[in-house]
């Protein structure tokens, strides 16, 4: 038995005797939370439709799942330092089944309130897994090999980034939209009957979702996982509980506004996305949701890319590299036009691809027995997902409707990234 540089207790052929199966179960994960925010792409512009909702309204949805995570952000890393990893992850797949499974009443009812708690309670179930799952996807295996395995396992949850909005497009999108003159035109019985029509497709794919994470959970029950145990006594854990003691690490502070604005733009784009290919490329609502599929796919791409690269540089010099070039892609979003949006979209995918896993392991760096209580605060800065969609709806509205001006917000976000990687990210201790 050895201890690596994280100070967590590793036997010396536990990655390759041990440690594979459940990094595998735990990849598993980042491929089902990943299902759930890039449905949210789908979802949004769908809502808006079956609702009848505003920009700033629609984008409610990230709102709720992502405000979920700053509510959990605590109470998750609790339960992590408790009860430990596996039932940390039984207890977050329930949760997250249960929000799946309520969207069958809300779209009965076609109650937006009654979506936006299915969602929150999603991401109360998210929460709790991420928590979990990305630092035991980090420290489950030698040190000097942490950003290549987290990198790794979330390469999984870009290719839920891809499966996901084609599941979206096939099952719920309608492909059929009409104007608020053309529903104010129609007998109110067809009115009715075309929003319950476009409500009600979200009930079979959540509802299958649901079955799947209980599933999963199951298999969790049933399988023994290492509890990878800090070398920490009781006496030190108590010294060491106060929650906003570990933001001593300053790399770990700037860490976490860095995923907060990272989180920010990532869900900026994906939630606006229909609506920018079809006003920026003329796209039609089907096409777009498939092209959102191959952004999806570019994300892949990108995490699998990055993952090579990071043999051959550092983590930090890739970071600053990928965020500099989405700089340039947003503003060629924001002033393109034609197939040129679509291609700076697909860019986007790409280049976003490694920046939340990256982030997440420069953070970590060198946290030892701090490592799990730096989880919950890098976990609680995804509340970045419930503001800046909002405000990026909020100045489309003002706009008149102009989506490809929203994307001035995501834009700003990936300056504060590249600022980050350069210099945000460097190891020191002190407090801010």
């Amino acid at each position: 038995m050895e201890i690596n540089k994280s100070g967590y207790h590793i036997a010396k052929d536990a990655v390759v005797k041990n440690y594979l199966f459940p990094f595998i179960l735990v990849v598993s994960l980042f491929f089902l939370w990943g299902i759930a925010h890039n449905l949210n792409g789908v979802l949004i512009p769908h809502l808006k439709k079956a609702c009848q909702l505003d920009n700033s309204q629609s984008a409610l949805v990230d709102t709720s799942v992502f405000f979920a995570y700053f509510v959990m952000a605590i109470p998750a890393g609790y339960l992590l330092r408790k009860w430990g990893y596996k039932l940390s992850i039984i207890i977050g797949l329930v949760t997250f089944s249960l929000g799946a499974f309520l969207f069958i009443p809300a779209a009965d009812m076609r109650m937006y309130e009654l979506f936006l708690l299915a969602l929150f309670i999603i991401g109360c179930g998210l929460a709790v897994l991420e928590t979990a799952a990305n630092p035991y996807a980090a420290i489950l295996g030698p040190s000097e090999s942490a950003t290549h395995r987290l990198n790794l396992a979330a390469s999984f949850n870009g290719l839920a980034a891809m499966v996901a909005p084609i599941v979206g497009t096939v099952f719920i999108l309608s492909g059929t939209s009409y104007s608020a003159a053309e529903l104010q035109a129609m007998p109110e019985a067809d009115r009715l009957s075309y929003l319950a029509h476009e409500a009600a497709s979200v009930k079979l794919p959540y509802f299958t979702l649901g079955l799947l994470l209980l599933l999963v959970a199951v298999l969790f029950i049933f399988v023994k996982l290492p509890e990878i145990q800090d070398n920490e006594s009781a006496k030190e854990q108590s010294q060491n509980s106060n929650f906003f003691s570990v933001l001593r690490h300053k790399h770990l502070a700037f860490a976490v506004v860095a995923q907060f604005f990272y989180v920010g733009a990532q869900v900026c784009v994906t939630s606006f996305f229909i609506r920018m290919a079809q006003q920026g490329a003329g796209v039609d609502e089907k096409t777009a949701g498939y092209y959102l599929g191959v952004y999806g796919l570019l994300f892949t791409v990108g995490r699998f890319v990055g993952t090579l690269l990071l043999r051959y540089t550092t983590a930090q010099r890739l970071l600053a590299i990928y965020a500099f070039v989405s700089v340039i892609l947003a503003a060629v979003a924001i002033f393109g036009s034609g197939m040129m949006v679509l291609y700076a979209l697909g860019g986007l995918g790409f280049f976003m691809s490694i920046m939340f896993p990256t982030i997440f392991s420069l953070g970590i760096v060198g946290l030892g027995k701090d490592t799990k209580q730096a989880s919950s605060w890098l976990i609680m800065s995804i509340v970045g997902g419930a503001v800046f969609p909002f405000l990026t709806g909020a100045v489309i509205d003002r706009a008149a409707d102009n989506t490809q001006m929203g994307y001035v917000v995501p834009l700003i976000c990936y300056l504060v990234i590249f600022w980050y990687a350069n210099r945000g990210y460097k190891v020191r201790s002190g407090l801010i």
